[in-house]
């Protein structure tokens, strides 16, 4: 079994805070093809990184799906489309592999 963490922004690069309907849309989308999800939507977690000239901040929301195989190519695709619906650089998709007790 495998966990796929996304890490979504909850503002765009230019500090707009972006419409809840295009979390719906990844909400339905993951459900509909994985069988469900968990999001972490009410206590958005802090995302720091360093760049040449300053450190920057995020607030994202942590969605996780639990897969038996992890599609890497299909991931990929994803992530791009991600990254253009929340006009992103870069969004992180994660997986670590896990068991359930």
């Amino acid at each position: 079994m495998n966990l796929v963490q996304i890490l979504l922004p909850l503002f765009d690069n230019v500090g707009r805070r972006i419409a809840r309907r295009k979390f719906d849309a990844v909400r339905c989308e993951l459900t509909e093809r994985f069988g469900g999800l968990t999001a972490y939507p009410r206590a958005p977690a802090e995302g720091w990184w360093r760049t040449p000239h300053r450190t920057q901040r995020d607030d994202i929301v942590v969605v996780e799906i639990m897969v038996a195989r992890v599609d890497a190519a299909w991931w990929r695709r994803y992530r791009a489309l991600l990254e253009r619906r929340f006009r992103q650089q870069h969004i992180v998709i994660r997986s670590q592999s896990m068991r359930q007790l």
